[in-house]
């Protein structure tokens, strides 16, 4: 039996990854938010919790939950504790992706959308993959009326965090533009026949 092809889906924040996938969905597209289950992996996966409280202490997890602030606290500026943490999380969420992709082997596309898919470098086990870019001004703005409780500073930090479109353009193999001045739609449906011919569909 064919296997389906595995797109990964990235961009940086506010520029629209989200909104891709969800048209891809809508065609009927299961896709693996990477970054949602890795936050749901912390808290499911036992060994995943026991590695992450010896490294960081008890006070990595309250009431069976994950303390974000704290670990982002921990993390957030030190590049070798967010090393640690990574090594802890990124082949969890790989294994889990791949448990995903059996699941769903009875589609020829499956999309994996993932914030650092290109820092990670897990872009390497994909057949095809996708850069959703925008200005930064744009998706400063974007993220500023999606998330209220963000300041301009915070948005600023998070984009230094993640490689720039420079580097997400070489890495990928396909662009979608959505600063706004070019359909949205009409790009992905472009792209999703091109993957299914692709995929011998």
């Amino acid at each position: 039996m064919k296997k389906p092809l595995k797109i990964g889906v990235t961009g940086g924040i506010g520029s629209g990854k989200s909104l891709v996938c969800k048209l891809f969905t809508l065609m009927g597209v299961p896709v693996y938010y990477a970054d949602d289950r890795a936050k749901a992996i912390l808290v499911e996966n036992a060994s995943v919790r026991e590695k992450i409280i010896q490294l960081f202490g008890e006070k990595s997890y309250e009431n069976g939950q994950v303390n974000r602030a704290y670990l982002a606290e921990c993390v957030f500026n030190d590049e070798e504790k967010l090393k640690q943490m990574n090594a802890v999380v990124h082949p969890a969420v790989a294994d889990d992706f791949d448990l995903f992709v059996q699941n769903h082997h009875q589609h020829s596309l499956i999309l994996k959308e993932a914030a650092l898919l290109f820092e990670t470098g897990s872009f390497r086990s994909l057949d095809k993959n996708i850069a959703v870019l925008a200005d930064k001004e744009v998706r400063t703005r974007r993220v500023l009326l999606r998330d209220v409780q963000r300041s301009e500073e915070q948005i600023e930090q998070i984009m230094s965090k993640q490689t720039t479109d420079a580097q997400r353009r070489k890495h990928a193999d396909i662009l979608v533009f959505n600063n706004g001045d070019q359909l949205l739609i009409p790009q992905v449906m472009e792209i999703y026949k091109e993957l299914r011919k692709l995929a011998g569909n």
